[in-house]
């Protein structure tokens, strides 16, 4: 087989493989065009631009182009206004303003002399011109009659890790911390280059070090000297550190008796900390911060608002320049006021009380109040839905109703409930589902992506967040096709208008091969993967029915969690009269969050988009659906079309070996092995269950379970990964 004679990969080098291009036509346009290079190294981030165009036509082409001037025949020219007058007059004859982080690639002819030019206002923008440029070689395009002309629609492109200072990776599925605290500051690991190659190839400008459920240790002395380690590995690739803070932070490390975001002593304890902060890494980004949500300290617990404790840090923050990420993810259930106390000391909601309301609801609820009441150095980090991170969710009302706060996106890339490490699921499909939703905040053509990118209510400050799927696992994402995640967070997070076809295209001609045979079967298997997913575990709008803790396959039957909001039964509501929560007027009236003209969307069940079918009403058994089938009949459709989703990504892989070298090949039929598996465990099991208050026959058409519903319910995992401790 053709594969035999492939190179083995382990997918370490990701989509930056720069391996020679195999179009012999395209090989000898790219050959004859670059042989000379002009880039005035004037910075550490224009030397790390000459040394990957280097490395990258190298590779591509097989040539070891020569410097020159820009005078030569045949060049590459690179740079600003300030590093090459070239370039000045370049972009002066044209008018061209590329903006801060934008850059334009053009290709010219003066006279008999051909030459590309990469240019930029700034340093990092020739850095993202280049590696565009790359791209262009890597996925075959005609380099002739070029003019691209790009900058990113979002402020801050941050990456969020929810790594542990002792190595663990809070729903992590692809190996320890890429950060090795223990050996920080001294020891700098390849990877951390990498690293940020990786983020700058794509556009992501920022990273989060360590995990949203906080600890106070990484704010001190020691840790600080560890974090400006990796700032000034990332700062060539134009990539900023955020750290998250612990709300309580003065008190645990600071020797103060309380943590009240009012209180004279706290607001000095947080400026000397940033001043520290910043005497250490000038260019320090800000605090990614969880307060009042799953056990994390906050405001809430001395009285104040959610908006005094993310302006306490702002102004702490302000004069840097540095700004506050202030999430949205709150469901803690409200202290009553015997047990409130206030002042010195805070008192957490218990882990075993009972959630009175629907959780949907409480983002809104507790934020919406405070709509302009935040300094303008924050951002309220929203999830892109209202629950957590579902395989569906419908866009959080919150990006419809708070127009003078600047709201951040925040996506999940790790899978959490998403099949997690073993499941191919290709997640740009959900990205844009929730980007293009239109809010109709301010009429139609309201998307959710110009909420975030500040177009709509003229934010100057925008951002987007991703949950890293990234471990210190060759591959780095553990599934080779998670890698497809980061890429696709970083591809639309610089340009959201983007496709999500065009993008997994772009990724699979780095990633594998150009073979448009290759090309056309696995983007296809791409396409389809997230819907397959959505099937076979939560098809029609189902939500939250993994297993308690490590969210680890099925359990919808789960009804023993410490607080009604952590059961599935909570969620799903199945009785013998049908299935679904709610959430109209005769419910909990969580649609009434929405803008009118999106609540009609999904008012009447007879109408709504039966994606969010049980999102939001509760249907009965016998409902007639669009396609005539019944309710039941359906959902055994659905979960059945799932596992069947899966059967054929695995045979359409099976083809492939011929363009993929063995060693990835052979580890992606492995894991679409135990995709199918679990996409059989998921069918099954979930149908077993609600058959028991259907009291309905799964069609004879379809494939039976082989297990019964206790064999389901006794299954038992003790060491699901994904769930580390924060020490």
């Amino acid at each position: 087989m053709a594969s035999l004679c492939l190179k083995a990969e382990n997918g370490y080098e990701l989509w930056m493989r720069y391996v020679r291009v195999q179009n012999p036509v395209l090989l000898k346009q790219y050959q004859s065009a670059l042989k000379y290079y002009a880039i005035q190294t004037t910075s550490a981030t224009l030397s790390v631009a000459k040394n990957e165009l280097l490395k990258g036509i190298e590779g591509l082409t097989g040539n070891r182009i020569n410097e020159t001037q820009g005078t030569e025949n045949n060049s590459i020219i690179a740079g600003t206004p300030a590093s090459s007058a070239f370039i000045k007059r370049f972009l002066d004859a044209g008018n061209y303003h590329p903006g801060k982080e934008g850059y334009i690639i053009q290709s010219e002819k003066t006279g008999s002399k051909s030459r590309i030019v990469i240019a930029a206002d700034n340093d990092i923008g020739v850095l993202y011109g280049v590696f565009a440029f790359l791209r262009l070689l890597q996925t075959e395009q005609n380099i002739h009659d070029l003019f691209i002309e790009s900058s990113p629609k979002i402020q801050y492109r941050i990456l969020n890790h929810w790594d542990n200072l002792n190595r663990t990776v809070e729903r992590g599925y692809a190996g320890a911390s890429i950060w090795n605290w223990h050996t920080l500051p001294d020891y700098i690991d390849q990877r951390y280059i990498d690293y940020a190659r990786a983020n700058a190839s794509v556009g992501i400008n920022g990273t989060v070090l360590t995990n949203v459920n906080a600890n106070s240790l990484t704010l001190t002395a020691p840790y600080l000297q560890k974090v400006k380690a990796l700032a000034d590995v990332f700062r060539p690739y134009g990539i900023k550190v955020f750290l998250t803070a612990k709300f309580s932070a003065p008190e645990e490390i600071g020797g103060l008796k309380t943590a009240d975001p009012l209180n004279a002593e706290v607001k000095n304890w947080w400026r000397q900390k940033c001043n520290e902060i910043y005497a250490l890494i000038p260019d320090f980004g800000g605090f990614l911060i969880k307060a009042n949500s799953e056990g994390q300290p906050g405001p809430q617990g001395y009285g104040r608002t959610h908006a005094d404790g993310a302006n306490l840090f702002a102004d702490a923050l302000a004069p840097h320049g540095g700004i506050v990420m202030w999430r949205a993810f709150v469901y803690d259930v409200r202290v009553q006021n015997t047990n409130e106390h206030f002042g010195e000391g805070h008192q957490e909601a218990t882990g075993n009380a009972i959630a009175a309301e629907d959780r949907f609801k409480q983002a809104y609820d507790e934020f919406k109040p405070l709509d302009g009441k935040f300094r303008k150095n924050v951002l309220l980090q929203v999830k892109n839905g209202p629950i957590d991170f579902q395989p569906r969710e419908p866009f959080s009302p919150l990006f419809g109703a708070m127009p003078q706060t600047p709201l951040m996106m925040e996506f999940q890339l790790t899978q959490e409930y998403l099949g997690q490490g073993t499941h191919l699921v290709y997640e740009a499909p959900l990205f844009k589902e929730c980007l293009d939703a239109d809010t109709y905040a301010k009429g139609s053509g309201s998307a959710v992506a110009r909420v975030i990118d500040g177009s709509l209510n003229d934010h100057p400050v925008t951002g987007i967040a991703g949950v890293a799927n990234i471990g210190n696992d060759i591959n780095w994402t553990g599934h080779p096709f998670g890698q497809a995640n980061w890429y696709a967070f970083g591809r639309l997070a610089w340009d959201y208008h983007l496709s999500s076809a065009q993008v997994a295209e772009e990724w699979l001609r780095q990633t594998f091969s150009n073979n448009k045979i290759f090309i056309a079967a696995a983007q296809k298997i791409m396409l389809a993967s997230r819907e397959a997913v959505v099937n076979y575990m939560t098809p029609l709008g189902l939500h939250h029915i993994m297993g308690t803790g490590h969210h680890y396959g099925p359990a919808p039957w789960v009804d023993n969690a410490g607080r009604a909001d952590w059961n599935p039964v909570y969620y799903h509501k199945a009785d013998a009269a049908g299935i679904g929560f709610d959430r109209t007027a005769a419910g909990s009236n969580a649609l009434a969050q929405y803008q009118p003209e999106v609540q009609k969307q999904w008012n009447n069940r007879s109408t709504c988009d039966e994606k969010y079918l049980l999102w939001f009403h509760h249907v009965p058994w016998s409902f007639k659906m669009n396609t005539g089938r019944s309710l039941w009949d359906e959902l055994c459709y659905k979960y059945n079309a799932g596992v069947d989703s899966v059967r054929w990504m695995r045979e359409q892989w099976n083809r492939l070996n011929a363009y993929v070298d063995a060693e990835r090949f052979t580890s992606i039929k492995l894991l679409l092995g135990i995709q199918e598996k679990e996409a059989v465990w998921w069918r099954n099991a979930c149908l077993l269950y609600f058959q028991t208050f259907s009291k309905m026959a799964i069609p004879s058409k379809y494939e039976q379970p082989d297990k019964t519903l206790t064999y389901y319910k006794s299954l038992k995992f003790l060491y699901a990964p994904g769930i580390g401790g924060n020490l």
